[in-house]
């Protein structure tokens, strides 16, 4: 719950309520329920609210919107949800890895700033992914786009506007739980927030966007969708699958008008077909509460590399302490299908529980626990949930999950326990488990996937009593030991100070994730502190590679998939991918441009060359204007043609060049001025 108070259960509204963690605190009431129950989910389908397309993300440069004073989220957990007092049984951590590192540190290929706190949330709820050619980076209430340099391209801009293209709460509101996903097989981007128009008083709206193009800085497809009048849809997390777009919540009853009722997880589908094309979406929707209240804290299988088989669910995941009331310690693993003919079809069971090596959420009784240098005030672990995301990937002969939460390794002291699982046709099984926690530092709010080549990169933030939080990463090649992280923990940037305010709020998550270019390259995004604040946060995003990426590697020539050979391509060595450098307008092009009269006969035309040209296109007008500009002469490999259609005495033309090669064309060249002018349709 958000609060911009210090007074807890007080709600202010200035510009917007932003909730990013809401379950329930000591206290509040839970219907009764037993863990493990069995019930049956019925599938509803709610279709989309309002649908509409933004203008191109790029057109919005004035600042990000900035709320009235600094507005919190509350640190609501799942122990108490359950009904369970704040307390478990401390255990020895059965996978604590105790052998050290044997690679040595990873340095960053690129390490940049991302977004801070420049509207006044917190905590940030960072997340980005990595396309092609772009990072996205989302934080509560603003969105950014960078090339993969770090140069920004588009924003910051205030995430509502997105939705600008429809009316209604996701284009006025900025209540949070970001979250942006590179859809790579189809080239898109998904981004979604929460809409809490009347909080604590329904309608509570999810807002999501899909990029009408590959270029996430052009138009949104914008969708308004009302998850309930009563339910809130808190911490909402998103998965890519063929038939739809995943999701999962936790539900807060308010139909009290007190929001202090757990309701048990729900699932969402988003019907990813029809919101590609732009076209009035459904979403097939799944109420856990009276399945099972203690559901709750899934996480959504999200997809890298080539699609899973076929017809094959979505696995959805959650992990129970069994301090919670589970015995052992356990990862439930639910499946949802999806039938987009047939609604009433689609299913979400459980599908089994697989017991774990013993852990231990409770830190500091569920309570703030991570110290910082320099002051007595202590950070959130969110200890309670698995953490963002839930990597899926299909190896043909196995299909694989990675997934990370933070655990209690002794003394309260954070650690990360991270899993690998696999399903060879058997079902899911428990491949490989291991505890991070190296030094004696505290290491949470993590964030792991697993490339192309099976390598595990872990991300995560680090702190103790003389270390300011900072962001650090480890990883373990495909053909190591299991359960080992065996790359020496690796900095993206220290820390230069603590966080005072009394909240202690920090994540809410951290994003990991694997370039689609090479699918071997880790791009990780965290929050941390430059220097002492209250609570003005930053961000970082770094990318790195472990031993197990290929060298980068580029033929020089290659053909653009078009048949035609560049002349001069470049290697990009990070994504280890052939740039084809687009020509510029040629300089002092054909010599008789605009000549009155013109001599009839033949002419020697000829002009200068132009680097990375493999070709130039002739262009022919009658008048200055150039509206019936034509193709002339194409293809011209040499620097000069013959033109024998020079006209009679008297006439006068306008000769314009192209410099061209496979990659593209560009601006028109003229002989008299030199001014670039449009690129012409193509000759033939």
């Amino acid at each position: 719950m958000i609060e911009a108070s210090s007074n807890r259960g007080h709600i202010h509204r200035g510009l917007g309520v932003l909730v990013a963690c809401l379950a329930l605190a000591p206290g509040m009431s839970a219907a009764a329920g037993s863990p493990g129950g069995r019930g049956r989910a019925v599938p509803f389908v709610i279709p989309s609210a309002r649908v509409g397309v933004s203008p191109p993300l790029r057109t919005f440069t004035g600042p990000p919107l900035k709320l009235p004073s600094i507005v919190v989220s509350e640190p609501f957990l799942r122990p108490s949800v359950r009904g369970k007092a704040a307390t478990s049984p401390l255990v020895s951590d059965e996978a604590l890895q105790t052998q050290g590192p044997l690679l040595p540190a990873v340095t960053p290929l690129v390490s940049f700033e991302g977004m801070s706190n420049i509207t006044g949330v917190l905590p940030p709820d960072a997340t980005s992914d990595v396309g092609p050619n772009h990072i996205v980076e989302t934080v509560n209430s603003t969105i950014e786009v960078y090339d993969k340099s770090g140069t920004s391209v588009s924003g910051p801009s205030n995430l509502s506007v997105l939705w600008t293209g429809v009316s209604g709460p996701c284009a006025t509101s900025l209540d949070g739980d970001p979250v942006v996903l590179y859809d790579h097989l189809a080239d898109r981007w998904l981004v979604s927030e929460l809409a809490l128009p009347n909080f604590p008083n329904g309608p509570f709206h999810e807002c999501v966007a899909v990029s009408q193009t590959p270029d996430p800085t052009g138009s949104w497809y914008a969708y308004d969708f009302i998850y309930s009048s009563t339910l809130l849809n808190d911490y909402p997390k998103f998965g890519v699958w063929p038939d739809g777009y995943y999701m999962t919540s936790n539900q807060i009853d308010c139909s009290s008008g007190s929001c202090n009722v757990w309701a048990g997880g729900g699932v969402m589908v988003f019907e990813r077909a029809a919101m590609l094309a732009g076209q009035p979406a459904r979403i097939i929707y799944f109420d856990l509460g009276p399945v099972d209240l203690t559901l709750g804290g899934m996480l959504p299988a999200d997809l890298d590399g080539p699609p899973p088989p076929a017809g094959t669910p979505n696995p959805y995941i959650q992990e129970d302490d069994d301090a919670w009331g589970y015995s052992p310690d356990q990862l439930q693993i639910w499946e949802c299908h999806v039938d987009w003919e047939n609604t009433a079809n689609s299913t979400f069971t459980f599908d089994t529980a697989l017991t774990t090596a013993a852990f231990d959420t409770n830190l500091c009784n569920y309570n703030l626990c991570i110290p910082q240098p320099g002051t007595s005030q202590r950070l959130d672990p969110l200890s309670d949930r698995l953490m963002n995301r839930l990597q899926y990937r299909n190896f043909g002969g196995y299909q694989s999950l990675v997934v990370s939460a933070a655990v209690d390794v002794g003394s309260d002291q954070a650690g990360v326990r991270w899993y690998e699982l696999r399903d060879s046709g058997g079902g899911w099984s428990i491949n490989q488990q291991g505890t991070w926690a190296p030094a004696g530092n505290n290491s949470w709010m993590s964030s792991a996937a697993m490339n192309g080549a099976g390598d595990i990169a872990l991300g995560y933030s680090v702190s103790t009593s003389t270390i300011y939080p900072s962001i650090r990463f480890t990883g373990r090649l495909s053909s190591d030991t299991l359960g080992q992280m065996t790359v020496s923990e690796s900095q993206i940037v220290a820390g230069g100070g603590s966080q005072s305010h009394p909240a202690g709020r920090w994540g809410d998550y951290s994003s990991m994730s694997v370039d689609p270019t090479d699918d071997c390259t880790f791009w990780y995004t965290q929050e941390y502190l430059p220097t002492a604040t209250y609570a003005t946060w930053h961000t970082r995003i770094a990318s790195f590679k472990l031993e197990d990426c290929p060298a980068a590697t580029c033929a020089t020539d290659a053909d653009c998939n078009d048949g035609i050979p560049c002349t001069l391509d470049t290697c990009d060595t990070g994504a280890g991918t052939c740039q084809h450098a687009i020509p510029s307008a040629a300089p002092g092009s054909v010599l008789d441009l605009g000549i009155d009269p013109v001599p009839p006969g033949s002419a020697t035309l000829s002009w200068g060359g132009v680097a990375n040209a493999a070709w130039y296109d002739l262009f022919v007008d009658g008048s200055a204007d150039l509206a019936g500009l034509a193709c002339l002469q194409p293809d011209l490999t040499g620097l000069s043609t013959i033109d024998s259609s020079v006209p009679p005495p008297g006439g006068i033309r306008y000769l314009l060049l192209s410099s061209e090669n496979c990659a593209g064309s560009s601006e028109l060249g003229d002989g008299t001025s030199a001014q670039p002018r449009p690129v012409p349709p193509s000759c033939p």
